[in-house]
């Protein structure tokens, strides 16, 4: 049996689930289910990478249309925090939120404050229906707090429309002194 062959086989769930959306059972789109459910918030990079070492050869451009299609179907979520790459999780319909180190770039998730779709109201909804809020926090992870020497923060992201004006942008406030 090939490893393509293989990685299918093994993870039927994720064949019933592909179907179940509409999408064609292929070995990407399994490996690919089955790497971000072992680990979450993965750039196309990582992912691919994984894949290859799941089922073998696999060109970059399967992996990423494996993560679109998926994407698409609400099988995965896309994340993309300010000045990084697009990440991906398997994590789909809780509305939680992320935290990101400052320095390393860790990811962890959070759940939602109250706990149900959208967690907080805008000051205003500028006539939109609003049905999810997507927040990262910011700061800095235990390991890089342990850390010796210390290292540069990346460049703080802005928010948009902090001051309730459309279209200003004020810098998020740093979670150290």
């Amino acid at each position: 049996m090939s490893p393509r062959s293989a990685a299918a086989a093994a993870y039927p769930e994720w064949g019933r689930l592909l179907r179940d959306r509409g999408l064609r059972v292929t070995a990407p789109r399994v490996a690919v289910l089955d790497v971000l459910a072992d680990r979450g918030h993965l750039d196309a990079g990582q992912t691919a990478a994984l894949v290859e070492a799941e089922i073998g050869p696999t060109s970059t451009q399967a992996v990423y249309d494996a993560l679109a299609a998926l994407t698409e179907a609400g099988l995965l979520r896309r994340i993309e925090p300010a000045g990084s790459p697009m990440l991906y999780e398997r994590r789909v319909g809780d509305n939680h939120h992320h935290l990101v180190c400052r320095r390393c770039r860790a990811v962890a998730d959070v759940a939602c404050v109250v706990g149900h779709a959208p967690c907080l109201e805008p000051s205003s909804d500028h006539g939109y229906l609003i049905t999810e809020a997507e927040i990262v926090f910011w700061g800095l992870c235990p390991a890089c707090q342990d850390a010796a020497a210390p290292a540069p923060f990346i460049d703080r992201p802005t928010m948009t429309g902090l001051s309730g004006q459309p279209g200003q942008t004020q810098p998020i406030a740093p979670s150290h002194p």
